[in-house]
């Protein structure tokens, strides 16, 4: 069954969403529809944290189909997200095959440039399908990649096809789920976006972030799920270097479940802030005053 197929209603995907533990919002279940619908890619931007990988992650399990990730940095270039030959291997051959004597040049070349002595990274992993099944392909933090392994993209989102000189050209039978995000530390290049769907993922209102606790930390005291809540939504105000996200204060919450606690307290809040924030700078400003006056505000709404 295609990805297309399994969802004739937006509300069904959601509720597969839910039972994944992942809360969506009305048009972010419309924007994963659609993408399944016309089987185009999914790019999403937002701030770090707020679950766009974890898209990929639960599409991976609705969807039965096998995950894979090409998690970008800068540098990155074909032969790490598309192929590369095993040179090592390629040189044992040659030896062997001198060593032996009974095949000509020509052959040699059409052995060691052939299937068994390619390395297939993510992209071409995605276009073959393994194991017989079109993949959910995650091409994480594209902005963290070079404008030139962009442009090579373009070939990949238009046509799902790879060429290699080698062999030729090797085209997906059927294209794979493609899930795309950025965290927007630049911007990426219109030709590619063109190429994709579009959603802009927030920072959640406090009442969809609750939700999202219950889900992922069923066990949290229901008083200590809405203090904290309230408390990073409260410090997303902040004029701080790196606003906390989701995955922080779904690990926030889970070290306070560790540590027994069923409410807030300038102690505790103290004491774990470097849970929630990740820059010593921000820590720094946020003890003392600024949380006295932000735990003031939510043990007493």
């Amino acid at each position: 069954m295609s990805a297309d197929q399994k969802f004739t209603q937006i509300d069904q995907l959601h509720q597969a969403l839910l039972a994944q533990n992942y809360v969506a919002d009305r048009s972010l279940t419309t924007a994963i529809f659609l993408a399944l619908k016309l089987g185009k890619p999914l790019f999403l931007e937002g701030e770090a944290g707020v679950g766009k990988t974890e898209i990929a992650k639960v599409l991976s399990a609705i969807l039965n189909r096998p995950l894979i990730r090409l998690q970008c940095y800068e540098g990155l270039d074909v032969n790490t997200a598309v192929y590369e030959w095993n040179y090592t291997r390629q040189m044992l051959e040659i030896r062997l095959l001198e060593t032996a004597g009974t095949i000509s040049e020509e052959a040699a070349l059409k052995k060691i440039f052939g299937p068994d002595f390619l390395l297939k990274r993510p992209l071409l992993q995605a276009i073959e399908r393994p194991g017989g099944i079109e993949p959910v392909l995650l091409i994480d933090e594209l902005d963290r990649a070079d404008e030139e392994f962009e442009a090579f993209l373009l070939e990949i989102l238009s046509d799902f096809q790879v060429t290699i000189p080698e062999i030729g050209t090797i085209k997906a039978q059927e294209p794979p789920v493609v899930i795309l995000t950025s965290n927007r530390t630049r911007e990426v290049h219109d030709a590619l976006k063109r190429r994709c769907l579009y959603h802009w993922i927030d920072y959640p209102t406090f009442e969809k972030e609750y939700q999202i606790v219950l889900a992922k930390v069923p066990d949290v005291p229901d008083r200590l799920a809405r203090e904290v809540v309230a408390f990073v939504q409260e410090l997303r105000r902040e004029d701080l270097y790196k606003l906390p996200g989701v995955a922080e204060t779904l690990d926030w919450i889970a070290a306070l479940v560790a540590l027994d606690r069923a409410d807030l307290s300038d102690e505790i809040i103290t004491d774990t802030l470097g849970v929630l924030l990740k820059y010593q700078d921000d820590i720094q400003q946020v003890r003392g005053k600024v949380t006295e006056r932000i735990l003031a505000h939510v043990s007493n709404p």
